[in-house]
């Protein structure tokens, strides 16, 4: 079920309803079906998947738990535990692996047998990937680490904690939740509140804004680019990618933030997936305000288990690259994902290695790192890195990338930018693209505005209910008017749904 759809639009209603009425003492019970009925109606089947990493995971923490109130000497206890941290992981991995990774694990290991000269007829599999598998996957996983590592008690309610992997808001592509946020406040249900609700409603109709109204029309013209990128060369590119830029972040963040909104309706406050990141100052900074969730649990679980930067400069850069290698592998089966994430690796060992060279340049040169200008030079440049490596993540292979990369560095065509309509002629027309761009203006300014701690619902719902009802009427009205329900006006999915 997509939240751009009729369909959700009847389930959130009738799901809060119910929450609501019923006792406090079976509210997750209600909300425990809810959220598998929303999941079931991409594929049934699939729901146990979902089941068998619940059992897992939740088996694992009873059994640290109970290994932790043992009368074993504290190293077999430690020993102990790991083995059963280690057998969640390999068991939830090898699921993600089959579904995501097996063909293109054998499609690599046929090209390196073929470098050897050694024909291996490895078969493909016809292998659907489950809608949010990387998602509730790792948000699994982080429970049991979070047991190991004394974060949290495990949950001896199994219904309570399957809720915890499956809850519906953010089952399919998250925020990826933790155990000590999310499960807590599933365990101790709250009371309907009106002032929630409304600033949900708020959350809720910016994530449509982003997604339907800007992402999916940015789509459209970056798709028929991309598409056909010998046909749309050069600034058609330079500019198409710039839009896709925009495009994942409103599409992305859209979801992040219906999710935010859907589950404050219900009293529950999800983890912010993102702070204005096309604002930042520095790749580093990108990263610390993209996806946080992802980058966040990469860091506790993979970062600093690794060594983080405790073990010396070049094992930091290591342990960086490895991560982001990693983190470009868990977005897709694909080289030119792989790629994408070691180039923003790349990107923050280089800016740290140059740090004392930047900070020479700075003191010798008396400039004002807290300048306008000095922050503009370094949101752009960071844009620029940032957006480059976009082509990899956007572009269906990494030969086709390169192929992009070439086009662009090569564009001689300026003037398509600015005369005979041409740039109406890649999908949208030139109302559309005007209006595509008005609304990224809006964008900016709200990211803005979030830059600097100004939260524009709570405005909003500070002024005279007069304004506040205007608002929401124009809103509705807005999205249901300007939204562009996919090309063919039907609900698209949303991008991270494939990973």
């Amino acid at each position: 079920m997509l939240f751009n759809s009729i369909n959700f639009l009847i389930f959130l209603p009738i799901v809060v309803l119910v929450y609501f009425i019923i006792p406090k003492k079976i509210k997750y019970l209600w909300l425990l079906v809810a959220s598998y009925y929303f999941y079931m109606c991409w594929n049934a089947k699939y729901a146990l998947l979902i089941f068998a990493s619940t059992v897992i995971t939740f088996i694992s923490g009873l059994l640290i738990e109970k290994i932790k109130n043992s009368n074993y000497e504290a190293t077999k206890q430690i020993r102990l535990k790991k083995w059963v941290v280690a057998g969640s992981f390999v068991i939830n991995l090898g699921i993600l692996f089959w579904f995501k990774y097996t063909n293109f694990a054998l499609s690599i290991l046929t090209r390196a047998f073929s470098y050897i000269h050694v024909q291996l007829n490895a078969p493909t599999f016809d292998i659907i990937l489950p809608v949010g598998i990387s998602f509730y996957t790792f948000q699994a996983l982080s429970y049991t680490m979070d047991v190991y590592r004394d974060e949290i008690y495990a949950e001896k309610n199994f219904f309570k904690y399957a809720l915890f992997v499956s809850f519906f808001p953010q089952l399919v592509a998250g925020p990826i939740e933790r155990s000590k946020n999310l499960l807590k406040q599933l365990s101790i249900p709250k009371k309907f509140s009106f002032e929630e609700a409304r600033e949900g409603l708020l959350l809720i109709l910016w994530g449509f804004f982003l997604k339907i109204v800007l992402a999916d029309r940015i789509a459209i013209f970056v798709d028929t680019v991309y598409g056909d990128y010998i046909t749309w060369s050069g600034y058609y590119l330079i500019l198409a990618t710039m839009l896709f830029a925009v495009q994942i972040y409103c599409d992305f963040s859209g979801y992040s933030t219906i999710a935010m909104g859907t589950a404050k309706i219900l009293r529950i406050s999800l983890m912010e997936n993102f702070d204005a990141p096309y604002l930042s100052t520095s790749v580093a900074d990108f990263w610390r305000r993209w996806h946080i969730s992802l980058t966040s649990w990469f860091k506790d679980y993979l970062y600093i288990p690794l060594g983080g930067s405790r073990k010396g400069k070049l094992r930091k850069y290591v342990n960086k690259m490895i991560v982001f290698l990693v983190s470009g592998l868990w977005h897709g089966a694909s080289i030119s994902f792989i790629v994408w994430g070691g180039l923003n690796g790349i990107y923050q060992i280089i800016g740290e290695m140059l740090q004392p060279l930047r900070d020479k340049a700075v003191s010798v040169l008396h400039l004002n790192r807290e300048s306008i200008g000095h922050k503009l030079a370094h949101i752009v440049g960071t844009f620029v890195l940032v957006d480059f490596s976009w082509i990899f993540f956007r572009a269906n292979r990494l030969k086709e990338a390169l192929a992009i990369i070439k086009s662009i560095f090569l564009a001689k065509n300026f003037w398509v930018l600015f005369f005979d309509n041409f740039i109406y002629r890649c999908g949208l027309d030139a109302k559309n693209f005007w209006l595509m761009i008005i609304c990224i203006i809006i964008l900016i300014f709200a990211d803005y505005c979030k830059h600097k701690k100004i939260v524009i619902r709570k405005v909003i719902i500070s002024q005279d209910w007069w304004f506040r009802w205007l608002f929401i009427a124009f809103s509705v009205g807005f999205i249901l008017l300007f939204g562009k329900w996919g090309p063919a006006f039907e609900q698209a999915n949303f991008i991270y749904f494939q990973f």
